[in-house]
């Protein structure tokens, strides 16, 4: 699977190492590419998950605010819900598609 911007590929990893979480697909750390992405001050907390982190996505266009998320250090009781740990996936959000 990959996560796409136009032509430029945000990261890629086999589905099997994906974990789909209400409806979105997170991606391990180590299949990302880090330099597309900048930290964003964004605060948000969600009540079964945790504490979130925001990213802007980097493109040829100009930054792309809030785009893409991952959980640092989610609640133990998350891994419960999700059957495994999820620690630092990223999701994506609006333009940047997940395909295969």
């Amino acid at each position: 699977m990959k996560a796409v911007i136009g032509d430029t590929v945000i990261a890629e990893a086999p589905v099997e190492d994906l974990i789909k979480i209400e409806g979105n697909w997170y991606f391990p750390p180590s299949s990302v590419n880090s330099d597309l992405l900048e930290k964003s001050p964004t605060p948000y907390t969600c009540p079964w998950k945790g504490e979130c982190q925001y990213f802007s996505v980097k493109t040829d266009a100009g930054l792309l605010q809030d785009r893409a998320w991952s959980y640092p250090h989610p609640y133990p009781t998350a891994f419960d819900r999700v059957g495994k740990d999820f620690s630092d996936y990223v999701a994506f959000w609006k333009e940047v598609q997940v395909v295969e």
